[in-house]
């Protein structure tokens, strides 16, 4: 299964936690959308989603992965698919490698005046860096506001993975 992947689980010590099947195919973009930081996570912040606005300017960046069909549950219950989640099947442009089909998950629960915990920040920084995506699009990333998380433990178990 192809899965289009724009914010935190865009770095692949990320989603190899999560999906130990997962491998890059590639860095894609998908038209008419816009990468937002507003979908309302489980822990009160601010999570990614892929914003659809039909506009052509619009892009989001992001990376395709390759994971076995018997982990796809595990990673919609990760990602919460169907409690605030929801997936579709997109068409994204790769990098070098003409046009695919995968999937993705976009938000359904969004409040547009909530911040990302500053760690949830970094998973998407680090994504965007260690796929070489545009410049422009990784300074836009890192000056999304984000606040600190209110729990030090789980600011520290969230960034340990790049230590």
């Amino acid at each position: 299964m192809l899965y289009f992947a724009y914010g935190s689980n865009m770095s692949p010590k990320r989603l190899l936690q999560r999906v130990p099947s997962a491998v890059v195919v590639g860095v894609a973009t998908l038209p008419g959308h816009r990468l937002a930081f507003h979908k309302i996570g489980r822990d009160g912040s601010a999570k990614c989603d892929a914003a659809l606005t039909n506009t052509a300017a619009d892009h989001v960046h992001g990376v395709i992965y390759r994971i076995a069909f018997g982990h796809k549950a595990r990673l919609d219950a990760k990602e919460g698919l169907g409690c605030g989640y929801e997936q579709k099947t997109v068409e994204v442009q790769l990098r070098d490698q003409g046009r695919s089909s995968a999937f993705l998950y976009y938000a359904t629960h969004i409040d547009a005046s909530l911040r990302p915990f500053t760690w949830y920040r970094e998973h998407v920084l680090c994504g965007a860096r260690e796929n070489a995506l545009p410049e422009h699009y990784v300074a836009a990333i890192h000056a999304v506001d984000a606040v600190d998380d209110p729990d030090p433990q789980r600011h520290r178990l969230e960034t340990a993975i790049y230590r």
